[in-house]
């Protein structure tokens, strides 16, 4: 079994993989972990060569690059219907390609809508806590008064970090569609980012920045990223999903501020917003074991308790509504429950034909560009549209 090197997913995993072998003795199922980089490049060297290892854990919204070198789920595992029934739409959405299955989620992969909140920033400013937003001039109006400037004018405190990548792009994607936009041309060959939504959207997040409550030139994804800065106590709101969570605890085992984990109001109309599909497992078509190794994915994925447990130890928002809407979760992440709102209106990407590559080398350097006041707006969206679009090509 190869998997990403994460040390809360391999301890889910590892106590997965004891709870198959107590119940099938005869198998055993190896991990070897790979750096996220190296795992990308050894899949891309492995998978041609027939050489990978018999169960695979991919992120949902690679399997359009890699179905061809995958094995379909087998109908009597799980079929197309009865996994859109079992999983939330945008984390199953990634794994079905051309109407086929090619493996199943694992977690909700939601960069959308949550943040990190420092109640002792808050309590300091004497703002109400818990924050009770109804709009997101609410969440600005408290990030103007946790924001601070040291004594040459350089801000200290962003009050609402929102500009690490992952945050700046799945904002500005939702906000497209909250507007009643897309970003997806009819037949989903195409990008459309040049539209009045888009432009909108990011001129929201433009206007948000001049009322001063983050400076992305101090704090972006390079300088003080989002989780490290406000784990220094250098964010009194941080827009980051979930997983932040636990690397924080991790990373930062001394942080004394008191804090939580709360979800944004959305910037117009419905909660609408679009979702990666997350992390799960897919098998090799090249294993001598596609039996076993289905029935161990099986096991992983979709019986409720083992994926309970995998949630917990990895920290991440679980894919089945089942498991996200139990009190085992609300109890071990109680920042869970406070989503169930939201989480039915998350709709998946989309297969793009390369999705790291539109996202963090396209999208988020010009909008931080805009943010940061070297690339105007019009300019940034046509530039945007363009080189989108020739990823296509």
């Amino acid at each position: 079994m190869w998997v990403h090197t994460n040390a809360a997913f391999i301890a889910g995993y590892e106590e997965a993989i004891a709870a198959y072998k107590a119940e099938h003795p005869n198998v055993d199922i190896q991990i070897e972990n790979f750096d996220y980089e190296l795992y990308i490049q050894t899949l891309q060297t492995a998978m041609p060569a027939r050489q990978e290892a018999d169960i695979l854990q991919m992120f949902g919204t690679w399997i359009s690059q890699y179905y061809e070198r995958l094995a379909p789920v087998p109908p009597e595992v799980m079929t197309v219907e009865e996994a859109q029934k079992t999983f939330y739409a945008a984390p199953i959405g990634g794994y079905i390609v051309n109407g086929v299955l090619y493996g199943l989620p694992q977690e909700f992969n939601m960069e959308y809508g949550g943040v990190l909140v420092n109640k002792t920033k808050y309590q300091a400013a004497g703002l109400a806590y818990p924050p009770n937003w109804k709009t997101m001039d609410d969440v600005l109006a408290d990030a103007k008064a946790l924001t601070q400037r040291d004594a040459s004018g350089m801000m200290s405190v962003a009050g609402f970090h929102f500009t690490s990548a992952d945050p700046t792009v799945f904002s500005f994607l939702a906000g497209i569609k909250q507007r009643g936009g897309d970003f997806w041309n009819a037949d989903h060959t195409g990008f459309t980012f040049n539209t009045p939504q888009a432009k909108a959207q990011l001129q929201w997040m433009v206007d948000a920045v001049k009322a001063g409550v983050v400076d992305p030139v101090v704090f972006n994804d390079a300088t003080n990223f989002v989780i490290d800065a406000f784990f220094q106590s250098r964010v009194g709101i941080g827009y980051i999903g979930t997983w932040a969570i636990a690397l924080g605890k991790t990373n930062y085992p001394d942080f004394a501020d008191e804090w939580d984990y709360f979800y944004l109001p959305s910037f117009q109309g419905d909660p609408v917003f679009v979702a990666d599909s997350g992390w799960g497992l897919a098998v090799s078509p090249n294993s001598p074991h596609q039996d076993i190794a289905w029935d161990f994915v099986r096991f992983v994925t979709t019986n409720p308790a083992v994926a309970t447990k995998w949630n917990i130890a990895s920290g991440t928002i679980p894919a089945m509504p089942v498991v996200a809407e139990s009190p085992e979760i609300a109890q071990a992440m109680p920042w869970i429950p406070r989503a169930l709102q939201i989480l039915p209106y998350g709709q998946y990407l989309g297969n793009m034909p390369d999705r790291d590559r539109t996202l963090y080398e396209i999208l988020y350097p010009h909008i931080l560009n805009v943010l940061q006041g070297v690339e105007e707006v019009d300019a940034a969206l046509e530039a945007i549209e363009t080189e989108a679009n020739s990823t296509f090509q």
